[in-house]
């Protein structure tokens, strides 16, 4: 409980912190690399954890290659959330 409550506090700051006037696509970029470097930095596990990163990480890729920077935000922020 404390892990998903401290996961939201995260994501939240992580949301409101960004300027509202800040290109997106940068910002989503910028969290893309990070969560690229943090899945290349797992270790080899079949847990749900690292599934569900991975499945975050292929969203925000996806989002970003369809014009949505929001949803890419959001969705690398998530993975990183996790990842952490």
């Amino acid at each position: 409980m404390k892990r998903t409550a401290i996961a939201g506090l995260l994501m939240s700051a992580a949301l409101l912190a960004s300027p509202v006037f800040a290109a997106d696509n940068d910002l989503c970029t910028s969290k893309l690399q990070q969560l690229k470097a943090k899945v290349n930095a797992l270790p080899a596990s079949p847990d749900n954890t690292t599934m569900e990163i991975k499945r975050l990480l292929a969203s925000a890729e996806a989002s970003k290659a369809a014009g949505d920077d929001k949803k890419c935000v959001t969705e690398a922020t998530q993975g990183l959330s996790l990842a952490n």
